[in-house]
């Protein structure tokens, strides 16, 4: 994508430290972040599952803090570490969180971390209730955003009612942060599509069952629309930006591999006056969903930390959100521009399979461009070429065996409606 010359300046004695909680080495966000305030010549250190990671490896990256975890680690123990690493930098730093459970971390242990790190400031509860799908849910009923109707199933007599009353297809989710990582209920969002595939699949949720069941929004009547934006200790947005997503992995309930720039005032409006009324500080990105039948914007995720295609989104004056933070945390201004609409994101290791997905479903974006007027690349990039290589290395593997994973999923799907048909087919 081409780039105009930024039009200020950094404090480069203030390094930012990508954080990271969880097993997923290919995550081209954490690379995004590195590049962004790297190339402004900031230190960035990054927090990698191992020293060959794609972040592990670029060349803006100033320093490497190698530490596996999980997600089920205590979380005193990850506060710890964290001071460590903040020790080892030797001078505070901005946190840049590219997960839910990094960025509850930090809300939540703010007065252990503040002498350490350079964090913006909000309530502590809040991150962890926007990141749970109930917590979400609840707060757009309060405020009365639009959001899909949804169901919070507290046993399998819950889920057994649920299914003998509901309107299918549904959709499951994890509910909470952490407990995703700790035992997840499904690999991601899944479409179910009757009641006896809902009672069949709940049999493995255990007890108390931590899924969200949700309305599903026809994708033939919908489309998918992406803010990202960062708000300051006002809860003010000092960079918003708007798009629509084109194709994502999984298809339709998956990460975004292919969107675009596309302005959208309303939808902009939308999501400043809600974080405004909630009082949240820091860079969000959210999902919400077009529904054509009603002519509402419905939010699906209030992601309460840098999304992984928050490159896709600078304004005229070279502004994506980690560098607005960074400018606003050290005392900065962040200049204002006009979002550079046309521009697409592509992720190369997953658009190409999306792109197949979605060329056989037929379905389509209307609000995107017929023609790109540029486009940013996830992984490759001629100034630093090593992190795309390593992407790749590492791919061929893991990429396989995901979709293996996936096609069985979807033929245990299959099975379970096909069981259900069946029983109900007996005379």
């Amino acid at each position: 994508m081409a780039r105009t010359s930024t039009t200020f300046t950094v404090d480069r004695t203030v390094p930012g430290l990508v954080v990271k909680i969880g097993d997923y080495p290919l995550h081209h966000g954490g690379v995004g972040a590195i590049r962004s305030l790297g190339r402004l010549g900031v230190p960035v250190y990054a927090i990698t599952e191992d020293r060959f990671t794609p972040a592990a490896v670029s060349r803006y990256l100033h320093g490497r803090c190698v530490w596996p975890t999980t997600g089920r680690e205590d979380p005193e123990r990850l506060v710890e570490v964290l001071l460590r690493i903040g020790k080892r930098i030797g001078r505070p730093a901005v946190l840049i969180p590219t997960d839910e459970e990094a960025a509850v971390l930090i809300a939540e242990y703010a007065d252990a971390l503040g002498d350490r790190f350079l964090f913006p400031r909000t309530e502590a509860g809040l991150p962890r209730r926007l990141a749970s799908k109930q917590g979400l849910h609840e707060l757009c009923v309060e405020h009365g955003v639009p959001s899909p109707a949804a169901a919070f199933p507290q046993s399998q007599a819950d889920i057994e009612r649920f299914a003998a009353q509901a309107r299918f297809p549904v959709v499951a989710k994890n509910r909470e942060a952490f407990q995703r990582r700790r035992s997840p209920a499904v690999a991601g969002t899944t479409r179910i599509s009757g009641p006896d595939q809902l009672v069949c699949l709940a049999r493995d949720w255990g007890q108390r069952p931590g899924v969200i069941l949700q309305e599903y929004l026809p994708r033939e009547e919908a489309e998918d629309w992406i803010v990202h934006a960062y708000f300051d200790a006002e809860s003010t947005a000092l960079a918003l930006f708007t798009g629509v997503k084109v194709r994502s992995w999984p298809p339709h309930a998956g990460m975004t591999a292919c969107a675009y720039v596309v302005d959208n005032p309303e939808l902009a409006e939308l999501t400043a006056q809600f974080v405004k009324r909630i009082g949240f500080s820091g860079i969000v990105d959210l999902d919400w969903r077009y529904d054509r039948r009603d002519g509402e914007y419905k939010l699906l995720d209030f992601n309460p930390r840098m999304g992984a295609q928050f490159r896709l989104f600078e304004n005229e004056s070279g502004i994506d959100v980690v560098r607005a933070q960074h400018l606003d945390l050290t005392g900065r201004r962040v200049p204002e521009g006009e979002q550079r609409a046309g521009q697409r994101f592509v992720v190369e290791n997953i658009d190409l399979p999306a792109l197949l997905a979605y060329r056989r479903s037929g379905y389509t974006t209307p609000h995107a461009p017929r023609r790109a007027t540029g486009t940013e690349l996830a992984w490759l990039a001629a100034d630093d070429l090593k992190p795309f290589f390593t992407m790749l290395a590492r791919f061929v593997g893991p990429g396989a065996r995901h979709l293996v994973q996936l096609r069985r999923a979807s033929r245990r799907a299959r099975e379970a409606a096909h069981s259900g048909a069946f029983r109900q087919a007996r005379p």
